[in-house]
């Protein structure tokens, strides 16, 4: 068995084994794969690894992330993430998959993480690990990892015929140029620092025009948000993920949404849901995913119901790394 740094040349094979393993329930895309495994200057090379057999066959394979870029957005960097870890299922408890977890762990400790989350990353593609998947839970809580709640993805098929109006003034629009982009960033700095900040930041600087952005307006400012998404978005956003689970691939997603701390209680969450699904039904999407949530309750209003679920799991990383010797 032999431990290889990832490469773009790796794609094919990573997506090949990754729909072999799990694609029935996650399929998965090369452009996806590229955009949130590759592009993504957080991934840390030294605990990013490929099993490769001696016949040279993909065997399983290991993302390791830390945030790491000078954008200073309030993100956590002592935090690491597992990204993924995956091993061929005939190939298990072989001491594979031990080996590729403790490499990825011991990368983000010199580098300075002291907690670790499986999935969650900026650009991930889960929360935690997928219900149905008990034997990897099993396995993460033998090396440390404690269990830390559950979270679902939604789905609805509400439609909303029109934007909300509320009563006081307030109106809801898309993000239009560069004073609402500047308006909708500021919003963002003083509500939500951190992974919403920088999603929105990153959406712009790589071309976004806006329309991914409803926004509620109150006096000339944002008091609100809802980040919306589709076949239409310039990047494969995390609620549209898995649109090939669907027959016609036509998925629609919604979230995060908020609302400034001074503005809450006066209804505008419901009227935001309302407003980002009446903007999507406007754009043909019937079937909307609302992503890495525990609010169902408060979505059920608009007719969504649970669709997916993780269980999310952290270790700290003064816990012992395993008595498996790296290779």
């Amino acid at each position: 068995m032999r431990y290889l740094p990832i490469t773009r040349n790796d794609v094919k094979e990573m997506v090949k084994l990754w729909n072999q393993e799990i694609g029935d329930d996650f399929p998965m895309r090369e452009e996806l794969l590229i955009q949130n495994s590759f592009l993504d200057p957080n991934v840390r090379s030294e605990g990013s690894l490929l099993a490769m057999d001696d016949q040279g066959c993909l065997i399983g394979f290991v993302i390791a992330k830390k945030y790491s870029e000078p954008l200073d957005v309030g993100m956590n960097r002592s935090i690491g993430w597992i990204q993924v870890l995956l091993v061929r299922r005939d190939q298990r408890n072989q001491g594979i998959g031990t080996v590729l977890l403790n490499r990825a762990e011991k990368a983000l400790t010199q580098e300075g993480a002291s907690k670790i989350f499986l999935g969650k990353d900026v650009w991930h593609y889960f929360p935690g690990i997928p219900d149905g998947y008990e034997s990897v839970k099993k396995w993460f809580v033998s090396r440390n990892y404690h269990y830390d709640g559950t979270e679902y993805d939604l789905l609805t098929e509400t439609v909303v015929d029109k934007l909300p109006e509320p009563d006081d003034g307030a109106r809801f629009s898309l993000v239009h140029g560069k004073e609402d982009e500047r308006l909708l960033l500021a919003f963002l700095h003083r509500n939500f620092p951190g992974r919403w900040e920088y999603e929105a930041i990153k959406y712009f600087e790589r071309g976004g025009d806006g329309q991914e952005f409803v926004i509620l307006k109150k006096n000339g400012k944002v008091i609100g948000f809802c980040r919306i998404n589709g076949p239409f978005s310039p990047q494969i956003a995390q609620n549209v993920y898995w649109s090939p689970l669907f027959s016609d691939g036509q998925l629609g997603g919604m979230g995060p949404l908020g609302i400034d701390a001074t503005e809450r209680g006066n209804g505008y969450g419901s009227d935001l849901v309302r407003a980002g699904i009446a903007c999507l039904n406007g754009r043909g999407l019937k079937r909307i995913v609302i992503d890495w949530t525990r609010l169902i309750e408060f979505y059920r209003k608009v007719g969504a119901r649970p669709w997916k679920a993780y269980a999310t799991y952290s270790k700290q990383l003064n816990e012992p790394l395993g008595n498996v010797q790296l290779p």
